[in-house]
């Protein structure tokens, strides 16, 4: 701790000379919603005469290149609700429309390498949380819900609400249209929410947004936003959603005959008030789903995949707990997924989200079935957070895992205290966390984890400083623990110049250390030890980005480690030195990439890596992408190579109808795993898709298919 305690110290006299940023309130900074009595029709066009009725906002200010400076292109915002929806109307002037940016169009696109609108909507006003909203000059369509001012994100939510664009020889233009019933909002007659606007001219890297263009901040920090006013008599807003599914399809496996599947299902959503939605689950499947990117785990620690499936991944943020990411109390990958990744039945589960006044709750129970030597189990989770002050939180987290004849639960309390205000406009947090696990039929029942952070994260000056703690015994059975018996200590500065007097340079990046040090719980060993200095890195002005690293590492083993079949690693302490260039060209262009290396020492030998990638992008519906990693190892004890691609096609008929096709092999596994899916979206919230996923062997001399799925699954969305 005395470590921690000198780099925060450092820290704290370099923050102190930071300075101060500039004014971030632009003059209007509060937009009223023009009331009109009939839908408009959603076209992209912003021809009816209500749209000139409504009030327009045009006071865009420079994030980047230049901070502060005007917009050189002009934006105009406009907006309109009736007794169901909300408009946003948007006029994107350009002085060359010819150079205009559109290369995506598929939903949950990615934005960054397109010209696109951008804005945030937070319906509570508590400047913490809010509903992300993007689109592009296609009509393409992006989501996300934001909490905790941004530093959560859920990039996987879908809402139901719909836009259309349209590109003229005056630039671009969308019209975008968005049910009430998407939103949670407080029951007011007088509607006063937060709202902010953000534009992106891709060819000129060139970001504006209407309020909050610090680049110490960015558009998802909701506590920088404007104001929406003029909304009135929508308290009444009920919904029941009814979203049943079918599923149909063939599946074989090795050395069996085809057989014939299908089931139906349903989820059940029902807004309780505006602000709290029930959902709940019978059947739940998950047919629509990709394949994980297989990984080679060369570590003796577990390997984290994402949640990929809808229904967990909807409401995800709720249960988002305080210890950090090597850490969870609840990872939704343990319900309805085996050890070995096949699929356990769900009969049923309820989950309840949403926020009463300055009180966030999220409560999910989960019933799966039982299958080959895995009983039926009950998964239960429940998630409390105060608002307190400004913008910071304090809350508590319940997770039980119930099967026959055994519990395993785990509970905790978090805090959190966060402000964008240090010293004028400065972003500052600290928190920490503790939990316990129980597990009744193990020889030490209880287990404690725990963990402390600061975080300063700027555009000069960017630093953390992080202390967890897992117990042995700390057992999280319903969440993801990286390691066990461990404490680690993590501090990383990374200071940022941007140069005057280099004019291509954006950004430069110097980290002067960043490690993470772990020791035994118990004895107060050396576990591992990672650290990392950068001398330099930068961004152009153009978008090209390039880092150098240095790397210190060593590992303790206790006992021999099995690195690759047959190739043993004796235990021993080992220390070693790596090195490492990474460079990436601009996403704006039709075809960029990237190149990474790293070298040196592995153990008591070496280790050499690296890895290319390329994405071409055809035209606005076919994209290319590949990518390759090589790692060569050599030790004493033998050596051996890892090779892993993986590819995929991306094609997009319109932003309602698109596909992929994945593929992926490395010679570890000695599988090539193949995903083909189709999506149609008739009309927002219903979904049709089409789904082929196909593995084969290549351990021998040719290829061999082992297993096959193919499905097609509609899920329908009613309003009642």
């Amino acid at each position: 701790m005395e470590r921690l305690n000198r780099v925060t110290f450092v820290f704290a006299i370099l923050f102190l000379f930071a300075g101060s940023g500039i004014a971030q309130t632009s003059l209007p900074e509060v937009i009223s919603a023009y009331k009109i009595n009939k839908p408009v029709k959603l076209d992209g066009e912003l021809s009816e005469s209500v749209w000139q009725q409504a009030k327009h906002i045009s006071n865009f200010t420079q994030r980047e290149l230049n901070e502060g400076e005007p917009a050189t292109e002009h934006t105009e915002v406009a907006i309109l609700y009736d007794e169901e929806n909300l408009y946003i109307g948007v006029w994107c002037y350009d002085s060359d429309p010819s150079k205009i940016v559109a290369q995506q169009m598929k939903r949950d696109f990615n934005y960054s390498t397109d010209d696109n609108f951008k804005f945030i909507i937070d319906t509570y006003n508590d400047k913490r949380n809010g509903y992300l909203f993007v689109t592009n000059p296609n009509g393409a369509r992006f989501d996300a819900l934001v909490q905790n001012n941004g530093n959560l994100v859920n990039r996987a939510w879908d809402g139901v609400w719909n836009v259309k664009t349209k590109i003229t020889n005056e630039g671009w233009f969308a019209e975008f249209e968005i049910p009430f019933s998407t939103f949670k909002f407080n029951t007011k007659e007088n509607q006063v929410w937060g709202i902010n606007f953000e534009r992106n001219i891709r060819r000129k890297r060139e970001q504006v947004l209407w309020q909050g263009w610090s680049r110490d901040y960015n558009i998802r920090q909701v506590s920088r936003a404007g104001k929406l006013v003029g909304i009135e008599g929508i308290s009444g807003v009920t919904l029941v959603e009814l979203k049943p599914y079918g599923i149909a399809g063939v599946e074989k496996h090795e050395n069996e005959s085809s057989n014939f599947t299908s089931n139906i299902g349903a989820d059940i959503n029902y807004l309780i008030t505006p602000t709290m939605k029930l959902n709940l689950t019978i059947n739940t499947d998950f047919a629509q789903v990709e394949s994980d990117q297989l990984q080679v785990n060369l570590t003796r620690f577990s390997l984290f995949y994402p949640e990929k499936r809808e229904f967990f991944l909807e409401g995800k943020d709720y249960f988002d707990f305080g210890l950090g990411y090597s850490i969870r109390p609840f990872y939704s990958r343990r319900i309805g997924l085996a050890p070995d990744r096949s699929t356990i039945p769900i009969i049923a589960g309820a989950r309840l989200l949403g926020k009463t006044g300055n009180t966030t709750l999220g409560g999910m129970s989960i019933q799966t079935a039982s299958q080959d030597s895995i009983p039926s189990t009950n998964y239960t989770v429940l998630r409390w957070k105060q608002d307190i002050f400004h913008q910071s939180t304090v809350g508590l987290i319940g997770v039980g895992k119930i099967e026959p004849g055994r519990q395993n639960a785990v509970y905790g309390a978090d805090f959190l205290y966060s402000t964008s205000d240090m010293f004028g406009d400065k972003n500052f947090s600290f928190g920490g966390a503790v939990a316990q696990s129980y597990t009744s039929d193990a020889a030490v029942k209880t287990g404690l984890a725990s963990r402390v952070f600061i975080d300063y994260p700027n555009d000069l000056i960017d630093f953390s400083a992080i202390w967890d703690r897992s117990e042995e015994s700390f057992n999280p059975e319903t969440g993801f623990l990286r390691r066990t018996n461990y404490q680690m200590y993590n501090a990383d500065l990374r200071i940022k110049p941007r140069p005057e007097f280099l004019p291509w340079i954006q950004r430069l990046v110097f980290k002067p250390f960043d490690f993470n040090y772990y020791i035994d719980d118990k004895t107060r060993e050396l576990q591992s030890l990672w650290t990392e200095f950068r001398p330099l890195g930068f961004t152009t002005k153009s978008g090209e980005f390039f880092e150098a690293n240095i790397q210190r590492r060593a590992e303790k083993l206790t006992e021999d480690f099995e690195i690759h079949e047959g190739v043993v690693i004796p235990a021993a302490e080992y220390w070693f030195t790596r090195y490492e260039l990474q460079l990436e060209t601009f996403e704006g262009r039709p075809v960029y990439g990237y190149i990474f290396t790293q070298w040196g020492d592995f153990y008591s030998g070496t280790r050499t890596e690296y890895a290319v990638g390329a994405t071409f992008q055809i035209n606005s519906n076919i994209s290319i992408r590949s990518d390759f990693t090589h790692n060569l190892i050599t030790l004493p004890q033998g050596s051996f190579t890892v090779n892993e691609f993986g590819g995929r096609i991306n094609l997009a008929i319109s932003p309602d109808l698109f596909g992929s096709v994945f593929g992926q092999w490395n010679n570890d596994e000695d599988e090539i795993i193949l995903n083909f899916r189709v999506n149609w979206i008739p009309e927002p919230g219903t979904n049709f898709y089409f789904v082929i996923n196909q593995s084969y062997d290549t351990s021998g001399h040719s290829w061999r298919s082992t297993d096959t799925t193919v499905l097609t699954k509609l899920i329908w969305r009613f309003v009642l």
